[in-house]
């Protein structure tokens, strides 16, 4: 553990199922397409999936929750083995099972099945929530926060407290430090108001005050969220700092789970909000609940973290699907200037998406000496993954990402500068199954050495006079 503050999440799990694959034929017996598949994966959804993204942060996370003795049940129970504790009510019945067939990326059908009733709480469950350092609510309206409602209602007296509204589900208990519903949901609750930023404001006032709640956060997908109080009509709306394009599904819960997150640590609700929208915004980027390193474990149980930049192998995999070309090029990308952003524009144009590998922070550091890397690798990442040129970034340790190429086996591999292609190391990798490795111009004088240079003698010459 890191010393964060623990955090409890209390709510609804359900097991969701993704079947993914490409549809480029339709079926002889119906005119509905065939999908074939190339990924099948199956993990915890709703409050499950809320307290893993706040797992990744470090902090113990308890998750109370209706498990029942099915065999979805212990799937969950597998997955969430030493990455949250498990405080279980019981459930009569069995776990709600949700599955999506996904076709090039796109919903096609789904398919629901399974349901129980929540149990009465036992000791162990007002245990846990009397030792909360803070809280949080997936309400997905099947029966868990309202079997906990007194206590939660204490537990909202005492520590923070968020809570991810459902339409299934009940309203938040009083004394919430945020409710996180979407606009969809707030539009339901507070019809007729039409969907310009004026009227979500209105919106989550009014909400704020029918709940007696400190602050309630609206998300409004691609446009951000909007922060509101009680009888305030100064909303903070808090855009996301890159439009990321993927799968949305989960990004709910990782918005409320970060939020949570930094409640816990004593951040103020805009603090939270902050944090929350971006990393919202790079886990959809990264492939949201179909990102595999999400749910990969280390030797010792817990989950690896990783920076998010898309799925690179996921992208590769899916334009090659297309018959598309995979463009892969890689760098340190310590600081990002113009001639990095030319070299990647140029890149993209040459196929259908551009991965770019880049060193890790250790990788750079023996690469270019102490006092380097300038910006950590999950900065670096962001600023990558936010181009729109780009469509996934991964790291890679070596020196060379010759290892990386070999999985990744792009078409072209591209490199800036004033050598030839045959002089690149990863041009021998990429002969292997037939690509192509490729100079591009790149622009004089442009470096990062040269513009860490140039400000440092900036620096000097500004500095006061003894």
């Amino acid at each position: 553990m890191t010393g964060r503050a623990p955090l409890v999440v209390v709510g609804d799990v359900l097991l969701d199922r993704d079947i993914r694959g490409n549809a480029s034929r339709l079926a002889p017996d119906a005119p509905a397409p065939v999908v074939d598949v190339t990924d099948d994966l199956s993990r915890p959804g709703g409050a499950g999936l809320a307290a893993v993204l706040a797992a990744r942060s470090g902090r113990e996370v308890v998750l109370v929750t209706a498990l029942g003795q099915d065999d979805a049940s212990d799937r969950v129970r597998e997955v969430l083995n030493g990455r949250v504790r498990l405080v279980e009510l019981p459930l009569e019945g069995s776990l709600p099972v949700k599955t999506r067939v996904l076709a090039d990326g796109r919903p096609l059908v789904r398919i629901d099945r399974g349901g129980g009733r929540v149990g009465a709480p036992d000791a162990a469950v007002g245990r846990a929530l009397a030792d909360a350092h803070a809280v949080l609510v997936a309400d997905y309206g099947r029966g868990t926060a309202q079997a906990l409602r007194l206590l939660l209602t204490d537990s909202a007296r005492r520590v923070p407290l968020v809570w991810d509204p459902h339409p299934r589900g009940g309203p938040p208990v009083p004394g919430a430090r945020l409710v996180t519903p979407n606009a969809a949901e707030a539009s339901a609750l507070c019809p007729d108001e039409g969907t310009s930023l004026a009227a979500h404001a209105r919106r989550g006032a009014e909400l704020a005050e029918r709940w007696d709640a400190a602050a309630v956060a609206v998300t409004l997908g691609e446009r951000g969220v909007l922060l509101t109080r009680p009888l305030s009509e100064a909303p903070m709306l808090v855009p996301s700092p890159y439009r990321a394009v993927g799968d949305a599904c989960g990004a709910g819960d990782c918005f409320a789970a970060v939020a949570a997150c930094a409640l816990a640590d004593g951040g103020l609700p805009e603090e939270a909000v902050q944090l929350a929208v971006a990393a919202a915004a790079a886990f959809v980027a990264a492939g949201g609940t179909c990102d595999h390193a999400l749910w990969e474990t280390t030797s010792s149980g817990s989950a690896v973290a990783r920076p998010s930049g898309g799925d690179a192998f996921a992208t590769a995999e899916t334009v090659r699907a297309r018959g598309g070309t995979v463009v892969a090029t890689g760098g340190c990308f310590d600081l990002l200037h113009a001639g990095h952003v030319g070299l990647l524009d140029s890149a993209r144009r040459i196929g259908d998406c551009l991965i770019v590998c880049v060193n890790s922070d250790a990788s750079l550091r023996r690469l270019k000496g102490p006092g380097r890397p300038l910006n950590p690798l999950e900065d670096r990442v962001r600023v990558l993954a936010a181009l729109g040129s780009v469509d996934a970034v991964v790291a890679f340790e070596e020196e060379t990402p010759e290892a990386l190429l070999g999985r990744l086996r792009p078409d072209v591999w591209v490199k800036g500068g004033d050598y030839s292609a045959d002089d690149l190391p990863e041009a021998r990798a990429l002969r292997a199954w037939g690509g192509q490795a490729v100079v591009l111009p790149y622009l004089d004088g442009r470096s990062t050495t040269g513009i860490a240079d140039r400000a440092a003698r900036a620096a000097w010459e500004a500095r006061p006079a003894p």
